[in-house]
């Protein structure tokens, strides 16, 4: 095996083994866009469609939310009252949620 290696790089077309293999080297080790750079740039796309995908989804439920809400005027109102603890001048807002962080509804 050692000797076949060895007669690739000593033969007569040793010119385009060498000159291959050094290319091959410097693309996958030594250029700036090298296979750790690419995996880098890979994950990262898969990151950024992950969180595209999830914004694309609140964005279809606040729009949902939005319609609900202003097509009533009392739930608009329970909603600024909840979301941007909204009231009126004489009184206080308390707004009790569970272990999760939601608010308990009555």
């Amino acid at each position: 095996m050692l000797d076949r290696v060895r007669s690739l790089f000593l033969g007569p077309n040793r010119f385009y083994y060498v000159s291959t293999s050094i290319l091959l080297v410097w693309m996958f080790v030594l250029d700036t866009n090298d296979l750790s750079v690419q995996y880098r740039l890979y994950t990262e796309l898969a990151d950024l469609k992950a969180e595209h995908e999830y914004y694309r989804h609140k964005l279809k439920e606040l729009k949902q939310e939005r319609a609900a809400v202003m097509g009533n005027p009392a739930l608009l109102e329970k909603y600024a009252r909840e979301k941007y603890f909204m009231k009126r001048p004489s009184e206080d807002v308390f707004v009790i949620v569970d272990q999760e962080n939601q608010p308990i509804e009555k």
